[in-house]
């Protein structure tokens, strides 16, 4: 069951189609989903509103109960309360993203009602099992009572690339520009301590106005939101792609960082903070190099070191990277994962 589903965009969208296409290999999959509006963006307020109705009338419609109720993220979870006191009692299972367990974090009334509303959910379901995509979502669910979460890390479906030892001179900055990114920061901190002939690409969505500012920089060039070929090719012309997460007093984290196993897929060079869901998305050395968030010296000793690598050397480490990141992140293997989680749900 999932709310963020087509023709909505997004990572969680990305999840739940993908998730339930591949585990569809494995047993009977029957899906209750809210798609979204046809620009792109979520379902609206009403929507989401009847959403519990439509989740009621497939529920009671069914000739017999499931041996599992996956919920797609950590709102969902009165859902498998529902089911729970029904006469068919599956067993429950949700995936943590992200904001859906880490929103506690931020101050004011809102994150303490939805912390409250967590940990009223973990005192409920205390047998529910939670699929975590990183170690730091992880830790977050727990924060809320949420402790049992077995981690499974995210895929990608990017085209994969060619190993090559040229590059365009250029670093590559991929993503949303919100604080927690880091996409200012290096801008600010890390671009000025690189040669001169160093610049940096920016390819994503404008969101948080500080961090928009920083595109002024005479070094920077906005290319603005690339769809999934483009991006692919932006990834492997760049001399490296950076993933710069930084530590906010808010909490705010990142659950996974899904352009670290893009772009290594796609034969780009991945650099990426030492910290949150990173540390489940790179292989550190395989995959790509985790440099200590924040440290902007070692962020541009990093980045000198690969400019400075001979073709061939740059080429072995992305063949290398290519054929890791294939491997381990593929929706395959998050599919033969959760499927183990339901196999141990049900006592298989």
């Amino acid at each position: 069951m999932t709310r963020k589903w087509a023709p909505a965009i997004g990572g969680m969208e990305t999840y739940s189609h993908r998730l339930t296409e591949e585990l569809a290999e494995h047993a009977e999959v029957d899906i209750v989903s809210l798609p979204g509006r046809a620009d792109g963006s979520p379902p609206s307020a009403l929507k989401l509103a009847r959403f519990p109705f439509t989740f009621s009338r497939h529920w009671t419609s069914r000739a017999s109960a499931p041996d599992i109720l996956h919920l797609g993220d950590m709102a969902l979870w009165p859902f498998g309360l529902v089911a729970r006191l029904s006469p068919r009692k599956p067993r429950v299972v949700l995936s943590a993203h992200g904001t859906d367990v880490a929103f506690h974090r931020r101050k004011g009334l809102k994150g303490r009602l939805y912390g409250a509303y967590l940990k009223l959910g973990s005192a409920l379901l205390r047998n529910a099992e939670v699929i975590a995509n990183s170690a730091a979502t992880r830790a977050a669910s727990a924060e809320t009572g949420w402790a049992t979460a077995r981690v499974v890390p995210l895929a990608t479906d990017l085209p994969s690339g060619k190993a090559t030892g040229n590059h365009n001179g250029r670093v590559l900055f991929a993503g949303r520009l919100v604080e927690r990114k880091g996409c200012g920061w290096f801008i600010r901190e890390v671009l000025p301590l690189l040669p001169g002939d160093i610049e940096l690409d920016v390819a994503g969505t404008k969101w948080d106005a500080s961090e928009n500012a920083a595109l002024s920089d005479r070094r920077v060039r906005f290319l603005g939101p690339l769809d999934q070929q483009v991006l692919a090719e932006a990834y492997r012309d760049a001399l490296c792609v950076i993933v710069p997460n930084i530590a906010l007093p808010s909490g705010e984290y990142e659950g996974f960082g899904l352009v670290a196993p893009e772009a290594a897929v796609s034969g780009g060079v991945v650099v990426a903070a030492k910290c949150d869901g990173l540390l489940d998305a790179v292989i550190d050395g395989e995959t790509g190099m985790l440099v200590t968030s924040g440290d902007a010296a070692a962020w541009s000793e990093t980045i000198a070191s690969i400019a400075g690598w001979f073709p061939q050397q740059r080429a072995a480490f992305i063949a290398k990277a290519h054929d890791t990141a294939r491997s381990a992140y593929s929706w395959d293997r998050v599919a033969r994962q959760t499927y183990e989680v339901y196999l141990e749900a049900n006592g298989a």
